[in-house]
């Protein structure tokens, strides 16, 4: 028997996100994370049902791959999304150093079906205090402090 190929991989995301819709438990969405040919968790988008605007399916799949391999990185993964990842997942992925990304709808189609990130790829490039949700730095408390903590915390895990 030969090994599941990137093709079938999005295939099974593509069908978990349609079997999410159809469940009603949430939207077009669904990612795996896949190691050494074997899925090692999947997710899908939960934004709706748990009231939550950080369950997208690459995150609710990072985090239960982080959960089975017991860290907070996931080097040696990929994962295999049915959509292309937006801002926030993208942030997500790049902490948790996943090696590799492959999608199957681009962010281009999202927006056409109504899911549209391209104003906080805009938002991003503005200076913070000119951005739709002005950003305000304040330099009056003494914000090295926690910085500081960390430096001298001996148990501290560098990530």
């Amino acid at each position: 028997m030969s090994s599941p190929s990137p093709t079938d991989f999005l295939q099974e995301a593509v069908d978990l996100a349609v079997r999410n819709v159809q469940s009603g438990r949430g939207g077009p969405f669904a990612a795996l994370v896949v190691a050494e040919n074997d899925v090692i968790a999947t997710g899908t988008n939960r934004v709706t049902t748990e009231n939550d605007p950080t369950a997208h399916a690459e995150i609710t799949a990072i985090r239960a791959a982080c959960d089975a391999q017991d860290d907070f990185e996931l080097t040696g993964c990929t994962l295999y999304s049915s959509c292309e990842p937006c801002p926030m997942c993208l942030g997500a992925i790049y902490w948790t150093r996943l090696d590799r990304v492959v999608y199957a709808a681009t962010s281009r189609q999202a927006a056409e079906a109504g899911f549209d990130d391209a104003h906080i790829y805009e938002e991003i490039d503005k200076p913070p205090p000119t951005r739709r949700i002005p950003m305000e730095h304040h330099d009056g408390v003494p914000a090295d402090r926690p910085f500081e903590a960390w430096a001298d915390y001996e148990a501290r895990v560098e990530y």
